[in-house]
């Protein structure tokens, strides 16, 4: 953890031994090195090293003092270690040791945390859950943002509540928090009128004091006199641009652009076309990435490779994941750039226009050889805080699910929402009751989606009617601790048995994945930290999750459109963005409270309707 008393003495030890009066540990002397505040090369360099820090960059053999060691490699090229400029860790579903043990082999020797999904498990919690990596040896850096969103709204509740008094210890705390996690909820800035306008004012004002960084969250904003709005709110950044039109003119009014790979090819052409010249107010953002897609595609190595191969040149590239973000997040005199006073993290390529890594060094060691890690990953044991958090309070049966018809009706009206439903109010149809409950329609893509409170330990649910978001193939049901953003239990089903099955067996391991095929448990995956990761490698992650992809496939999904791709509306990450919050800001299902009973809300406006009449 920084702090000021300790930095200061750092910085003293380094000043010393960079002019020669005091020994390094170690010099790495590289072929090539690539100076990211200039964007140029120079040849034949060593870099002296001190503890985690670099004291000397310079010519070979031009540092007057002495070192325990000399690292030669003179066939690589040296570029800063690769930084996230905004990622859910919680999205690897890898605890941060292990979370360390996947990316730094593939560049990646820092990262900004946007930290408002464990924050809304265990908020009191967060700055201690971040820094426990650290403090146990893991070199990975995480700057915690903590979240804007905790809650999403105001019609959520449980796990965490951040406003003024919360941030402003947060950045007192420790020089790595940079400032404050994505500011999503747009209608609460704007309006004065909306449940949550004074929290989040709250917490911004606390992020301006401490001098941090307001990042923001931008989604569906596309009009100039929105954009205007958003960027005079002093919401620093945006990462939810996805056109080359959206992103520059979020870009020319100010806001600092995170570019996410899903629409980076189609982005750099169109800036390229505009003859854009200066992307310092550019980088590379992750946001959320699986442990097993990291595996297939990499980490950030996989976002540099892929804006190279849409036209950007590979020295601008790097800069968009190692100076760019740092002088966004004010994190300079740490990450960015091999330079003295920086952190002794160091990507060595054997391929730059392939973008290939053979070594990676952390806090002055090597600690990776090819996408092999060569530490050993601290052995931590998370307490119960961070393990016990999915507290549904005992059992649940098929009858938790039902959803109750008036005496003597054969049918009901019924409110439907879908997966990133953004029109202005929800759904209708008129669905069959019988045996006195209204019913499924698969026939019309219609299943049942439900919402159980993981927090106060009620036995709290609530549950409606949704198109194309389920299983059609009867008595089959998917369960997940994961969900945008509040995380929550989700559960989606064709019958109520299965999904009250499917609850229970998520709940008895701790949170994860819970498959049920014809009223069996045929898979599951555990996320037994917070319900969001796992204390395990990327590998044996991963071929859990396989095993779930294979019994999913052997289910019919049913999507909507109807003709949608599985990833974008089916099995199974997709669904746990399905309970977002802010995509639309409209229409969404939370769990019940006194205030919301029946969990049917609109959250710009706090009305609610039944979701049955």
């Amino acid at each position: 953890m920084i702090n000021a008393k300790s930095e200061v003495l750092i910085r003293q030890k380094l000043t010393l031994v960079a002019l020669g009066k005091a020994p390094a540990d170690r010099i790495l002397r590289v072929g090539r090195l690539l100076d990211t505040a200039t964007r140029t090369w120079a040849e034949n360099q060593e870099i002296v090293i001190k503890g985690d820090g670099i004291a000397y960059v310079g010519p070979a053999g031009s540092w007057p003092g002495t070192a325990d060691a000399i690292v030669d490699r003179p066939s690589l090229m040296a570029i800063p270690g690769l930084g996230e400029v905004h990622k859910h860790i919680e999205s690897s579903h890898l605890t941060p040791e292990w979370e360390a043990a996947l990316v730094m082999p593939r560049g990646n020797t820092w990262t900004c945390e946007a930290s408002h999904e464990f924050s809304n498990v265990r908020g009191s919690r967060t700055l201690e859950f971040w820094m426990a990596a650290r403090q146990h040896g893991s070199p990975l850096k995480i700057f915690p943002l903590p979240g804007s969103a905790v809650p999403p709204t105001a019609y959520e509740h449980g796990g965490g509540w951040f406003g003024y008094d919360e941030q402003k210890a947060f950045l007192k705390d420790s020089l790595m928090v940079a400032g404050l996690d994505e500011v999503m909820d747009w209608p609460a800035v704007w309006n004065p009128e909306n449940a949550s306008h004074a929290r989040l004012w709250g917490m911004i004002e606390a992020t301006f004091e401490a001098r941090g960084v307001v990042e923001g969250h931008a989604a569906g904003l596309r009009d100039l006199p929105t954009i205007n709005a958003f960027a005079a709110a002093g919401l620093a950044s945006d990462h939810e641009a996805w056109t080359a039109e959206e992103f520059w003119d979020k870009l020319s009014h100010g806001l600092f652009m995170e570019l996410r790979p899903h629409s980076m090819p189609d982005v750099i052409k169109g800036l390229l076309q505009r003859g854009l010249s200066d992307w310092s107010q550019i980088a590379f953002a992750t946001d959320d990435r699986s442990a097993s897609e990291t595996l297939q595609k990499g980490a950030t190595d996989y976002n540099v490779r892929l804006a190279i191969q849409s036209g950007l040149a590979p020295e601008i590239a790097i800069q968009c994941v190692t100076i760019n973000p740092a002088r966004h997040m004010r994190l300079t005199p740490w990450v960015g750039s091999i330079a003295p006073g920086r952190f002794a993290d160091i990507v060595l390529l054997s391929d730059l226009e392939n973008f290939e890594i053979a070594e990676v060094w952390a806090d002055g060691w090597q600690v990776s050889e090819g996408k092999r890690y060569i530490l050993d990953v601290p052995q931590i044991d998370w307490p119960e805080w961070a393990r016990n958090t999915v507290q549904i309070g005992g059992e649940l049966t098929a009858a938790d699910f039902a959803i109750e018809a008036p005496a003597g009706r054969t049918t009901m009206m019924a409110a439907v929402l879908r997966p990133f439903h953004w029109e202005d109010s929800f759904l209708t149809y008129e669905l069959p009751v019988d045996g006195g409950r209204v019913q499924r329609d698969t026939d019309r893509n219609i299943t049942k989606f439900a919402i159980v409170d993981r927090f106060s330990g009620k036995k709290s649910l609530s549950k409606m009617f949704w198109a194309g978001t389920g299983p059609r193939t009867p008595d089959c049901a998917l369960a997940s601790s994961l969900a945008h953003d509040k995380h929550n239990v989700w559960c989606v089903g064709s019958s109520d048995e299965a999904m009250a099955m499917a609850v229970n067996a998520l709940a008895e391991i701790g949170g994860g994945w819970a498959l049920v095929r014809d009223n069996k448990v045929v898979a599951t995956v555990r996320y037994e930290v917070a319900g969001l990761m796992s204390s395990r490698s990327a590998e044996d992650l991963d071929a859990d999750m396989q095993r779930l992809y294979a019994e999913g496939d052997k289910i019919d999904w049913m999507f909507e459109p109807s003709s949608s791709p599985r990833w974008w509306a089916g099995f199974p990450e997709r669904l746990a963005f399905a309970t977002l919050t802010c995509a639309p800001w409209r229409w969404v299902l939370v769990a019940p409270s006194d205030d919301v009973p029946q969990g049917l809300v609109n959250v710009a406006t706090g009305e609610t309707h039944p979701i049955v009449w």
